[in-house]
């Protein structure tokens, strides 16, 4: 495709996302055969098979990111330690279900009493088809998967200051706004407003390409498709089909409902999203399972110390002091826990982990009847509300189960004003005015709430790295080795607060540790360099 003097491809397509958003930019560009997607494999690791035997590491946390560690360590022969605060694997990866415990540091606990089989992932919840090294890793250890229904088209938009505060279905949101954006660039391209920019031949391509996205009638005007949805459905007789009434395009708009339509165009957010059957957790008890005795729970660490043969790590188990030395370490401790734990971390990179803040995701979840499916024909995605706690979650397991847990509020603290000062029950009061907005009458349906507020999470005390001290420079001090000390964890990644970015870290930290150990034999040293 020629472009004419003047306008790029590349000028043009912003043109198109400046007027229709991400949205109508990445559908176009697809059309055009410009966008081809993909997954990128995983590097492998490089090391030779053995190249650890004889080596000692000790990895600190069994999160994904140590889980991976020691997995990998394990392969090359490294004679490995695992240690976790907790009494179970996972870190942030954490499955809900009857009989789990919410424990914060205030000492508030909260029980879940839901009934047998329902469960929520308090923490991650869903893993991207691009995400090829989590993917990996489930089809090795053998953990089934499911589809993780992301997004639904029959979910609902609100916002208080539009459309009278009514949810607006997202179909309908969506094809409106494609219909009338669509009219306006006809119109542009067929008064034209491109013809010194674009030749002859694009502009005919633009305007049929429109005429099927919008879509648009034989005048170029959208007066509303069956996308978007009926006011009659087509059935059986003399039941003929009506559409809805397009919306008024300032209502569409609204950069409120922005979000709620662009949310599953993020990469990472595209179909098709996976889960493992029966929860998250799946993943790091199959990892555990496979680690055996490697693991050793309820070890909190309380002291980092390097030594001239590499690492001293002390830490608690049963009441016991204890501690293990060894020729390397991986941290895979949140920076929150870290910045409390004594160390002699350099202090350069005392000063990042000191002036790193975490972020204070939360989600809220309930036990209902499945009032969603039932009522509404939503099976799974997510509903947003532009003011009060959003997105809501349906559930993409068991469906058409007599009842679910439904989340009302994933997202960060600081996006509802005050919520933080709330009390528990006025949390779970603002999370079911949620649905009230949404689905009207169902908020008393809503029963057994949990509220995980990861700011007050027991060994974690914060979600993922917001900020690093020193900004870029600090991150590009964390993925360096400090000596024999090591980190992984999606804090080391691009990838953060997704489980890939913790995995990929930590097989980068394999990779760095056996570079120096192969380094350290080459040089005439037992497994490590000195320090």
């Amino acid at each position: 495709m020629a472009l004419a003097r003047g306008i790029s491809r590349r000028d043009f397509l912003m043109r198109v996302g400046q007027a229709g958003g991400y949205g109508a930019a990445f559908t176009t560009m697809q059309s055009l055969g410009l966008l081809p997607m993909k997954g990128v494999l995983a590097e492998p690791i490089h090391a030779a098979p053995g190249v650890g035997k004889g080596t000692k590491v000790v990895v600190l946390g069994a999160g994904i990111g140590g889980l991976v560690s020691a997995y990998e360590l394990r392969k090359l022969g490294y004679d490995v330690t695992v240690l976790e605060a907790r009494e179970r694997p996972g870190g942030r990866n954490w499955t809900g279900r009857k009989g789990t415990k919410v424990e914060f540091t205030d000492g508030t606990v909260q029980e879940i009493k839901w009934e047998e089989g329902n469960y929520q992932n308090l923490g991650p919840a869903r893993l991207p088809s691009t995400h090829w090294t989590m993917l990996g890793y489930a089809r090795e250890l053998n953990v089934p998967m499911e589809v993780e229904i992301n997004t639904t088209r029959s979910s609902l938009l609100q916002n208080d200051k539009a459309n009278g505060g009514v949810p607006v279905v997202q179909r309908k949101a969506v094809n409106d706004t494609r219909g009338h954006v669509s009219e306006l660039l006809a119109k542009c391209i067929n008064q034209g407003a491109l013809d010194a920019e674009i030749t002859k031949e694009d502009r005919e391509r633009m305007v049929a390409f429109l005429g099927v996205y919008g879509p648009l009638d034989k005048s170029g005007k959208y007066a509303g498709s069956e996308r978007a949805g009926y006011k009659v459905y087509p059935g059986a007789g003399d039941q003929e089909p009506v559409n809805e009434t397009p919306m008024d395009m300032h209502v569409l708009l609204d950069e409120n409902f922005w979000n709620g339509l662009l949310y599953e165009e993020a990469n990472d957010w595209q179909a098709t999203m996976m889960q493992p059957v029966g929860g998250m957790d799946r993943i790091p008890f199959a990892f555990a399972k496979s680690l055996g005795d490697i693991v050793e729970y309820s070890s909190p660490v309380t002291e980092i110390r390097k030594t001239s043969k590499g690492v001293a790590i002390s830490y608690t188990q049963g009441g016991t002091a204890k501690k293990l030395e060894a020729a390397y370490c991986i941290s895979t401790l949140p920076f929150s826990i870290l910045k409390k734990t004594p160390n002699d971390l350099s202090p350069e990179m005392k000063s990042v982990i000191d002036g790193s803040k975490m972020g204070h995701s939360l989600k809220v979840a309930w036990e209902s009847r499945r009032f969603w499916e039932q009522d509404y024909n939503i099976y799974g995605g997510l509903s947003f509300v532009a003011q009060g706690p959003s997105p809501v979650w349906y559930p993409s397991g068991r469906l058409m189960h007599p009842t679910g847990i439904v989340v009302a509020g994933y997202m960060d603290e600081s996006q509802v004003a005050g919520f933080s000062d709330m009390t528990m029950e006025q949390k779970f009061a603002a999370s079911r005015a949620t649905i009230e907005k949404l689905h009207p009458g169902h908020g008393k349906e809503l029963t057994n709430p949990i509220y995980c507020g990861w700011r007050m999470v027991k060994w974690n005390e914060g979600s993922w790295i917001q900020t690093y001290g020193g900004g870029k420079q600090g991150y590009e001090k964390v993925i360096q080795a400090d000596g024999p000390i090591y980190f992984a964890g999606d804090t080391a990644s691009h990838i953060v607060g997704w489980q890939e970015g913790a995995a990929l870290s930590a097989r980068r930290a394999v990779d760095m540790i056996s570079d120096k150990v192969k380094a350290a034999r080459l040089a005439g040293y037992d497994g490590a360099l000195p320090a």
